[in-house]
């Protein structure tokens, strides 16, 4: 039955095929369908790059014949079916997506296209080109033919700047010291364009407040040679207003913190580093606010300072909306130099918020439970730009399955304080002119968790962060973090879970880790903000390094023990990730997307630890990992709970999947649906290892990374489908693998459609 369905599918898409290529008895009687135009070139021996030049003009010609898939017209196919009398909802929806109206010779206008292909020339210099065309017709198609005569081009001979007015010839002057144009430069319409553009960027960096690039004229002439050279003249066109030929300067900045438009009527001026603020209560105190402001009083104007004060004040997270305007003071202009004043609205955020979140959790471990988190939010706390968070989270987890695990449970609940300054706090000062794009911000945080596993322990866990987060350009994110502190404190333990312990030195070990303490330091490069790229890139790199400072103050209480601090064991270990991501965007609007990622960790345990904490290491499997295999389900390298020299566990391996290297790659093809609806088929590959091999897991070694890794990467593949509105993403994702590191070699490779893994998350995976 199966096979005979295969037939009938192939057999259907077959039909399909051969229906669209032959759509000639739906084209109308007195029409021909146009197949596209081929361009013929004769150049003059002086002209180089004529292939360059063929394809350019091929950009131009009009209109595009219908596309192709294989020899077939499947889109006119659908077009042609759609016409008929009551098409059913598959043709409707095939053509909506795919389909398309035919181009016929009527539709093509040669002698306009020949006129468009001269201009082109023209602007490239090729002056007193022709141009012909001629229509092939066969049967029911036609194609044409465009034979142009391309002559040698005219090249510069000189380049001059006309008389002008001062002050402004002096600049223009200055800026084309170093032009652009070199010697015996073709004649290029596009390249004077674009020196219109720079020259008018540069003059308003010098204050030209009310130039515009449509002023400047270039002219050329060729009165004074008869070898195709040209004279290139720079010129002010006429009757040019005197305002956009003199440069402007800030005289004065005022500052609305509180702006409100409902009332925007002037109060109180106070005056704070030549900056005049007004508020009707104090919002935002002046000697922070003023940092973020780079436009200075005396200063001549510049697009580029008032963009970056704009951008600055925008990071601080107070403002909603940032507004610089400017007004000419006309009663203060001289005849060399306008004056502007400098208005800055600055319209803040409510200053309080609370957001819930409600999730649904499963694991790989049969665990599944609602959470529930509260985040309140104040903006703006010491009139600074201050940031306090204050989020709690409950969630309550118990074991679904039957069996000797039924009723495990695990109820977790947790708060965290943080308050962000949007400024640098340190015992040292700092240049300035170092922190031009944006000012660093202090991060500060404390939280306090408690986890109680029926039938296992009570965890209760504290941490503490100080550190700072800067934004070195657009793209580039730096943040350090001098002080983390992690504290564990294990308590009630049960016998099933001080028997899981024995089984697993290196758990136990992990779990005596009770301080971390260290720095962290990450590095951000990211292009994914910037939707209009056809190629975007993403790296993270981050450093973890815990227990080389307080090592100094460890004591051996005990010997051959590891030291302690305060009575407590710390841990002394080194962390390196790289993730690495690569989209390529394609498709009307940039609509489809091959998104790929690689990711590479390693953690290194040295002096007071021989093992990385277990809440520092790795693990593999899940929504945000290789999708085919469940949260924790993968690995250590080929390690089987199930094999012969396993050791048994009574409440299952879920401590046992985590190592300290993990290693994967993904790669995903993202495409448009219906509206909101998007679609995905992705395959996943990854895997987590020990690098020094656990005991406990047997005397093979199955869980240490070798040169063998390749082959023990889980692999797997699967369909997606995307809800995506205005950015905010829930993500469905079906997938099996097709390689099982866990089972016998000649075993690994067997695509298990029949067993998939599903995964819900929020937020594309990468």
């Amino acid at each position: 039955m199966k096979k005979k369905l295969k037939y009938i599918t192939i057999l259907s898409i077959l039909c399909v095929f051969f229906y669209s290529c032959s759509i000639q008895k739906d084209i109308p009687e007195d029409e021909r369908l146009y197949t596209g135009a081929k361009i013929e070139v004769e150049v003059d021996s002086a002209v180089k790059n004529a292939s360059k030049l063929k394809e350019d003009l091929r950009t131009v010609l009009r209109p595009a014949p219908n596309s192709k898939f294989l020899g077939s017209y499947l889109g006119l196919y659908f077009y042609y079916k759609n016409q008929k009398e009551n098409p059913n909802f598959i043709n409707k929806w095939l053509y909506k997506k795919i389909g398309e109206k035919p181009v016929y010779q009527s539709d093509v206008d040669a002698l306009e296209v020949e006129e468009i292909l001269r201009n082109r020339l023209e602007n490239y210099g090729f002056f007193y080109s022709t141009a012909t065309s001629t229509f092939i017709e066969k049967e029911k198609k036609a194609s044409v033919s465009y034979r142009l005569k391309v002559p040698a081009p005219y090249k510069m001979a000189n380049y001059k700047i006309d008389s002008m007015v001062l002050p402004i010839y002096t600049a223009i002057k200055e800026l084309t010291k170093e032009t652009p144009f070199p010697e015996n430069m073709r004649f290029d319409l596009a390249n004077l364009k674009l020196e219109r553009q720079r020259l008018d960027l540069e003059l308003k960096k010098k204050g030209y407040y009310n130039f515009n690039p449509s002023f400047l004229i270039f002219e050329a002439d060729t009165n004074q040679y008869k070898n195709k050279k040209f004279d290139l003249f720079l010129k002010l066109k006429a009757k040019v207003p005197k305002i956009a030929t003199i440069p402007y300067q800030i005289k004065k900045i005022n500052v609305y913190p509180d702006f409100n438009l409902k009332d925007s009527l002037k109060v109180k001026e106070v005056r704070y580093k030549n900056k005049s603020y007004y508020q009707d209560s104090l919002f935002f105190k002046p000697k922070y606010l003023d940092d973020f402001i780079t436009i200075k009083e005396g200063d001549l104007y510049n697009p580029n300072t008032s963009k970056n004060t704009a951008r600055r004040l925008s990071s601080i997270g107070a403002y909603k909306y940032v507004n610089i305007q400017y007004k000419e003071l006309d009663s203060l202009q001289t005849g060399r130099l306008g004056v502007l004043e400098a208005n800055i609205f600055l319209s803040p955020l409510t200053k309080r918020a609370v957001r819930a979140e409600l999730q649904a959790v499963t694991k790989s471990n049969n665990f599944a439970g609602p959470k529930l988190a509260l985040t309140y939010s104040n903006r703006n706390v010491f009139n600074g730009g201050e940031t306090l968070n204050i989020s709690t989270n409950i969630g309550y987890e118990t074991q679904i399955s039957g069996g000797e695990n039924s009723g495990l449970s695990s109820l977790e609940l947790g708060l965290k304080s943080e308050l962000i300054f949007p400024r640098v706090i340190a015992p040292f000062t700092f240049n300035e002119d170092f922190f031009e794009y944006s000012i660093p911000k202090t991060k500060t945080s404390l939280g306090i968790t408690y986890l109680d596993r029926s039938k296992l322990y009570t965890l209760l866990s504290g941490s503490a962060l100080f550190g700072y987060v800067w934004n070195a350009n657009k793209y580039t994110t730096y943040e350090l973090n001098p002080i983390s502190v992690n504290y564990t404190s294990l308590s009630n333990t049960t016998e099933e879970f001080q028997q899981i312990l024995a089984e697993n030195s290196f758990l136990k070990r992990s779990f005596e880790q009770q301080f971390i303490s260290g720095l962290t330091f990450s590095f951000t490069y990211n292009e994914m903000l910037n939707s209009s790229k056809t190629h975007q890139f993403y790296i993270n790199s981050t450093l973890d390094i815990a227990g080389n400072s307080i090592s100094l103050f460890g004591k051996e209480e005990t010997a051959g023990a590891p030291k302690k601090f305060l009575g407590l064991q710390y841990a002394q270990y080194a962390k390196a990730d790289f993730d690495a991501r690569y989209h390529y965007n394609f498709g009307r609007n940039n609509e489809k997307t091959i998104a790929t990622r690689l990711f590479a960790g390693y953690g290194l345990a040295y002096g007071n630890s021989d093992v990385v904490p277990f809440v520092k290491q790795y693990f593999s499997g899940g929504p945000y990992s290789v999708r085919a295999f469940s949260t924790r389900s993968l690995g250590p390298g080929t390690y089987n709970e199930n094999s012969a020299t396993a050791q048994p566990s009574s409440t299952g391996n879920f401590f046992d999947k985590t190592g300290n290297i993990r290693l994967e790659g993904n790669v995903e093809y993202r495409f448009p649906l219906y509206s909101f609806f998007k679609g995905a088929v992705f395959a996943d590959a990854g895997n987590v290892w020990n690098s020094e091999s656990n005991p406990d897991f047997g005397n093979e070694g199955k869980d240490k990374f070798t040169s063998n890794f390749i082959n023990e990467l889980g692999i797997g593949a699967g369909v997606g489908l995307r809800v995506d509105v205005q950015g905010f993403v829930i993500r469905f994702d079906l997938a099996a693998p097709f390689h099982d590191p866990s089972l016998e070699e000649e075993k690994r490779w067997n695509f298990r459609v029949d067993a998939p893994v599903f995964n819900f998350a929020i937020g594309y995976s990468f």
